[in-house]
C-alpha cells in the first residue's frame, strides 16, 4: 500500500508541474493587462456591411430586448441586417421577432435523429441564405438573451478597417446580472479573462479567444471554409482553435461590450459548465496533432503554439487537482491509523509547487480582478466584497471541478445541446455597467448603480 501511495504521489507531483507552468504562463500575460487605455485604433466612417445571426431556441421571454436592441443601433441602417435564427422552437419566439420588425429564419428538425443547436442552426442559416459573401464584410454573432451597446458596429467597423489582417473580433463580454454567489463568480471570471488574458493576449501580439457571442467573422472567409462547419458543443472555441491554426488573426475589442445573461443556479451552472467542458475536451483531442503540425508548417509562430496550447488545456488542472486531493485525503487517514509512514511530511516536496500555484490563483483571482472592476468597469476597491468573493470562489469551484471531470469522461457526446434558460430583458436590470459610458451608449444604458452582492 505505501509503495503504491508513494508512486501516486511521484506521479501527481510531476503532473502538478504543467499547471504551474500554465499558470506562470499567464502571470506573465497578464502584466500587459495593467495599460488602462485600451483602443488601438482610429475611429472610421462606417462602410463595413453587416449580416447579424441570432440564433433562438424558446426564447419568447427575452427575444423582444436584443431585437429593440438592433433595430436601434447607432449604425446606417443600409449597412446591417439582421436574422432571428428560430430553432425548433415551440413557443411565439419567431413570431415575436416578426411583429417587432425582425427577419426570422425558422428551422426544424428535417429527421427525427438529427441533432440541434447554435452549431447547427448557424450551419443551416448559411446555408439557406445564398450568396452572404457577397452582400456583406461581416458576420457578426449573438445569442437570444444578449444586450448590446449601439455603438459596437461602429466600433466593429472602424477597428477592422484599421487592422485589415484580421479575419475576426471579439468584443468585451459583459454580464446581466451579478447578484449572488455563482452569477458573482461569472463577473469576476469574465472582468478578470477580459482585460487580462484577452486584450492581454492581443497586447503580446497573440489571438484572443471567441466567446460565442458578441463576435464578428469576415464573410469571405466563412465562405472559404465553406460555410459554418464547427458543430461541437463549444462551436466558439472549435472556431476560435481551427482559425488560429489556419493561421488567421483573432482581435480583441475592449471599448463595446455584449451583456449575456449568466446561470443564477448550481444545476443550470453545472449543466452549461458540463457542456463547456465537453465540448474543450472534444476540440483539443482533436486538435492536438494540427497544433504541432501548424507550429512545424509554420502558420503559426512558437509565441502562438504556447499560447493555444495553454488555452487547449486550460482543464488540465482541474483533472489534477481531481487526483490530488483523494490521494490526500486517503494518506492523512491511513497515515494517523498507523499503516502506513509519515508519507505527507516525506512528500511536501511533491506538494510544494502547489503553494507557487495557490499564489499564483490568489493574485490571478483577487488581485486581478479588482484591478480589472477598476479599470473597465470604474468599480473602486471596497473590502466589504473581499468575503464574498472568496466564498464565491471556492463554492464554484467545486461546481466546475465536479462539472469538468464529468464532460472530461463524456467528451465524445456532442449531439446533446443543454439550453440555458434565461429571463432577464430590460436595460434597467443589468448589474455590469461600466461607469464612465462613451456619449452614443447613454441612450441604451441605464444609469451605473451599484448593485447588492448577496450570500
Amino acid at each position: 500500500m505505501e509503495l503504491i501511495l508513494r508512486t501516486m504521489f511521484t506521479i501527481t507531483g510531476i503532473l502538478s508541474i504543467c499547471p504551474i507552468l500554465m499558470m506562470l504562463f499567464q502571470l506573465v500575460i497578464s502584466f500587459k493587462g495593467f495599460k488602462k487605455d485600451a483602443k488601438n485604433y482610429e475611429d472610421r466612417d462606417p462602410e463595413k456591411r453587416f449580416l447579424i445571426f441570432v440564433p433562438a431556441h424558446n426564447e419568447a421571454a427575452v427575444i423582444s430586448g436584443i431585437v429593440n436592441n438592433l433595430l436601434n443601433m447607432d449604425y446606417p441602417k443600409e449597412l446591417y441586417d439582421f436574422y432571428i435564427l428560430a430553432d425548433n422552437c415551440t413557443d411565439n419566439t419567431a413570431q415575436i421577432a416578426r411583429d417587432l420588425g425582425a427577419k426570422v429564419m425558422e428551422f426544424s428538425k428535417e429527421y427525427p435523429n438529427e441533432a440541434t443547436g447554435k452549431p447547427v442552426v448557424l450551419k443551416k442559416a448559411f446555408n439557406a441564405l445564398k450568396d452572404y459573401q457577397k452582400k456583406y464584410d461581416l458576420v457578426m454573432f449573438f445569442d437570444a438573451d444578449n444586450l448590446i451597446d449601439t455603438n459596437m458596429f461602429r466600433e466593429v467597423n472602424s477597428q477592422m478597417l484599421c487592422d485589415p489582417d484580421a479575419v475576426a473580433v471579439q468584443c468585451y463580454l459583459g454580464t446581466k446580472n451579478k447578484t449572488g454567489l455563482i452569477p458573482f463568480f461569472y463577473y469576476i471570471t469574465f472582468s478578470i479573462t477580459n482585460r487580462f488574458f484577452q486584450l492581454a493576449r492581443n497586447r503580446f501580439g497573440l489571438n484572443s479567444g471567441i466567446g460565442g457571442t458578441g463576435f464578428a467573422v469576415k464573410t469571405e472567409y466563412i465562405y472559404e471554409r465553406g460555410g459554418w462547419k464547427s458543430l461541437s458543443l463549444t462551436e466558439d472555441f472549435e472556431f476560435q482553435i481551427e482559425t488560429t491554426l489556419d493561421g488567421k488573426k483573432i482581435i480583441w475589442n475592449n471599448n463595446v461590450r455584449v451583456y449575456d445573461e449568466k446561470p443564477t443556479e448550481v444545476k443550470a451552472s453545472y449543466k452549461q459548465q458540463k457542456r463547456w467542458a465537453q465540448g474543450h475536451w472534444y476540440v483539443s483531442f482533436r486538435n492536438t496533432r494540427k497544433l504541432f503540425e501548424a507550429l512545424f508548417k509554420g502558420k503559426i509562430s512558437f509565441a502562438e503554439f504556447i499560447s493555444t496550447s495553454v488555452y487547449m488545456f486550460a482543464l488540465f488542472p482541474y483533472l489534477v487537482l481531481f487526483l490530488q486531493i483523494p490521494l490526500f485525503l486517503l494518506t492523512f487517514v491511513l497515515q494517523h491509523l498507523g499503516v502506513v509512514s509519515d508519507i505527507l511530511n516525506e512528500s511536501n516536496s511533491m506538494f510544494s509547487g502547489n503553494l507557487v500555484a495557490i499564489a499564483v490563483f490568489i493574485y490571478s483571482f483577487i488581485v486581478l480582478f479588482y484591478v480589472a472592476d477598476n479599470f473597465d468597469n470604474g468599480k473602486k476597491f471596497s473590502i466589504k466584497y473581499l468575503p464574498t468573493l472568496v466564498v464565491s470562489l471556492l463554492f464554484n469551484t467545486v461546481i466546475i471541478t465536479a462539472a469538468q471531470i464529468v464532460g472530461f469522461f463524456q467528451w465524445r457526446q456532442q449531439n446533446v445541446w443543454v439550453k440555458t434558460e434565461h429571463f432577464i430583458n430590460h436595460i434597467k436590470d443589468i448589474d455590469d455597467k461600466p461607469q464612465d459610458l462613451p456619449v452614443n451608449n447613454a441612450k441604451f444604458i441605464a444609469e451605473n448603480k451599484e448593485p447588492s452582492i448577496s450570500l
